[in-house]
């Protein structure tokens, strides 16, 4: 069989529905143990492997099934509502696939690597993260070493999620060794490529599953490997909107699985005494037109995202103050909307939710959710909102 042709002619309505099967049945069963022992959801992984899902973000015309925002983002979340890990692992994947898929493939060596991913279903990492950069993701210390068409590249980063299981990473550099510490490049280490040594731990409150500990990274490989043009562009116009967005969907899953339990829950007050409405109900209310604006938030952010990223003559807006201020808000409000439902979730549940061997535990859901506002902090992200607001004429 055709594996490109079999992508392609694979609606979004059976890669969802493969998605939420594999949350049931994969995640779903692995997920306390993955908490328990941080460690990677190798079977859930292997599962999206085997139905191909791993490709979604690689266009048509290489093989892939060519989705847009909108789409990553709801596979991402209807993940996310069985292993929040597992829907992290996902959506950061997603991410840097769709950094190639958009500003690389002009490259003959990337276009083949597209068509690759989507033959070999490699899984990709991120490493944007380094020592002495104190979290800012646009400014590298390390640099791109050139002889030739071959490169080096030496990187010590503070975390980099799941590199220890990924085929290929995408790691920030400064461009050479005279570029300034803003003028970066994405570089493509494929796994044959490269030497990964383990520099601290990943003992985690949450999201533990997503294995992100130290990393130190030697690379050496072509010239063509690194991804053509500035990283300025691609984080712009890509890793920032699909990173807030893609994560904003996966908290919103870790959410809707929390008020899922709790209305169970509430069912089942309702159940012991018919032709009663449980005071609980009403909490339960509450919640779900929280969760309903949370998912408006992101979902209409992913189709702006679409409309304009179908437009040629739009993608400039994507390089505006208007849109990041808008990409900042989004990230900050579901960041802080998800732990806000899952302990209003608990709330409705009580001791029950609170215990760790009860069919209604919240205790996991809650720890990944409060890692939302600490992935990229949101007081450096208020801090560069204020700064957009403070020169953006027509912002709210």
């Amino acid at each position: 069989m055709n594996h490109a042709s079999t992508q392609v002619g694979q609606g979004f309505a059976s890669m969802i529905d493969a998605v939420r099967r594999i949350g049931a049945e994969v995640a779903a069963r692995h997920a306390a143990d993955v908490d328990d022992r941080a460690r990677f959801p190798a079977e859930t992984v292997t599962a999206l492997r085997e139905a191909r899902l791993l490709s979604a973000a690689v266009p048509e015309e290489l093989g892939g099934a060519g989705c847009g925002m909108v789409e990553l983002a709801q596979l991402c979340a209807a993940l996310a509502q069985s292993c929040g890990s597992s829907g992290m692992v996902l959506a950061m994947h997603y991410i840097q696939l769709a950094c190639l898929a958009r500003h690389a493939r002009e490259s003959r060596f990337f276009r083949g690597y597209l068509r690759e991913v989507v033959e070999q279903q490699y899984l990709l990492a991120s490493m944007t993260s380094e020592v002495g950069t104190y979290g800012d993701m646009r400014s590298s210390i390390c640099a791109v070493e050139r002889d030739g068409a071959r490169a080096v590249l030496k990187k010590d980063a503070t975390t980099g999620s799941y590199c220890a299981h990924a085929d290929a990473i995408l790691a920030t550099a400064r461009r050479d060794r005279d570029a300034a510490a803003s003028d970066q490049v994405l570089v493509l280490a494929r796994r044959e490529d490269f030497k990964l040594a383990t520099t601290t731990s990943w003992d985690t409150l949450g999201m533990r599953g997503t294995c992100s500990p130290g990393f130190r990274l030697e690379w050496a490989g072509r010239e063509d490997h690194i991804v053509p043009g500035s990283f300025a562009d691609s984080s712009a116009q890509t890793m920032v909107p699909y990173s807030h967005v893609l994560w904003s969907s996966v908290w919103w899953g870790i959410a809707a699985d929390a008020a899922a339990r709790a209305a169970n829950y509430v069912r089942g007050q309702a159940r012991q005494a018919p032709g009663t409405v449980p005071p609980t109900a009403t909490r339960l209310a509450e919640l779900s037109a929280q969760l309903q604006a949370m998912r408006h938030n992101w979902l209409a952010t992913a189709q702006a995202f679409d409309a304009i990223d179908s437009d040629p003559s739009s993608q400039e807006e994507l390089l505006g103050m208007g849109w990041a201020l808008r990409l900042n808000n989004l990230k900050v409000a579901c960041s802080e909307a998800a732990p806000q439902i899952v302990h209003r979730a608990l709330q409705i549940v009580g001791i029950l939710g609170y215990k760790n061997d009860s069919p209604f535990s919240l205790g996991r859901q809650y720890r990944d959710a409060l890692s939302a506002s600490l992935m990229i902090s949101n007081d450096r992200i208020a801090a560069k909102s204020a700064s957009l607001l403070l020169v953006l004429k027509d912002a709210p």
